[in-house]
């Protein structure tokens, strides 16, 4: 019984913890999308909610650490749905990238408002933004994890100091399609789904065996059957 007991307690508290966070991050998200600009310090923000500033450090070191939170937390709940679908497990390298990229667009539908607040500063798409790195270090991570997948059944084709790169390459095109989102105006965001479809089919096509392959694989055949 008091082992159930301290069970229970334990449950709460993290219970207490997780919404305590959420408030947080709620309260900074109107915060930002109502002023249009970040707090300016940790000290007036919490004094306007009527909590104790070490409340605030409780759970983050500064907004910057609460932005990379929001934004890795977009990640988690992308691959929690992810593997709640029956069929993820059974779908090919591609299918599971194009799963994830539609499945991430709609976890950010859930707060276009402020990802566009967030997204629209990025000019240069291409250089990550900095509340944007924790993401990019768990995008990194699954998109290796997939093409590890791809290149097992040989749906994605290793080579030599390119293939290293292909997760690095991947974290750029999705940069590329949430700011292709962002401004998109197109309904329902049609034009993004297109873009998705193609930038993975894309993607695969120059990672998959191409004519180049098989040719440099004809020639080495030829010089091979030569020096035998």
């Amino acid at each position: 019984m008091e082992n159930t007991k301290t069970t229970t307690k334990k449950a709460s508290i993290k219970t207490d913890r997780t919404d305590k966070k959420q408030a947080i991050v709620k309260a900074y998200m109107e915060y930002v999308l109502t002023e249009g600009r970040p707090p300016a310090s940790v000290f007036l923000f919490t004094k306007e909610n009527k909590w104790k500033e070490e409340v605030f450090y409780t759970y983050f070191a500064s907004f910057n650490a609460l932005e990379k939170e929001v934004w890795n937390t977009f990640f988690e709940n992308t691959v929690k749905n992810l593997h709640e679908e029956e069929l993820y497990e059974g779908y090919s390298a591609r299918e599971k990238l194009l799963a994830f990229y539609y499945t991430f667009i709609e976890e950010l539908k859930k707060n276009r408002s402020y990802v566009t607040y967030a997204v629209h500063p990025m000019k240069k798409p291409e250089i990550t933004p900095s509340y944007m790195k924790r993401l990019k270090t768990s995008f990194i991570t699954y998109a290796n994890t997939v093409l590890n997948e791809g290149m097992a059944t040989e749906e994605v084709l290793q080579r030599p100091y390119i293939s290293k790169k292909y997760g690095d390459a991947l974290w750029m095109q999705l940069l590329f399609i949430v700011d292709y989102w962002v401004k998109d105006e197109s309904a329902a965001f049609e034009q993004t789904d297109v873009a998705i479809e193609k930038a993975v089919n894309l993607a695969f096509d120059l990672m998959g065996k191409s004519l180049l392959d098989s040719a440099v694989d004809f020639a080495k055949f030829l010089y091979q059957s030569r020096t035998n």
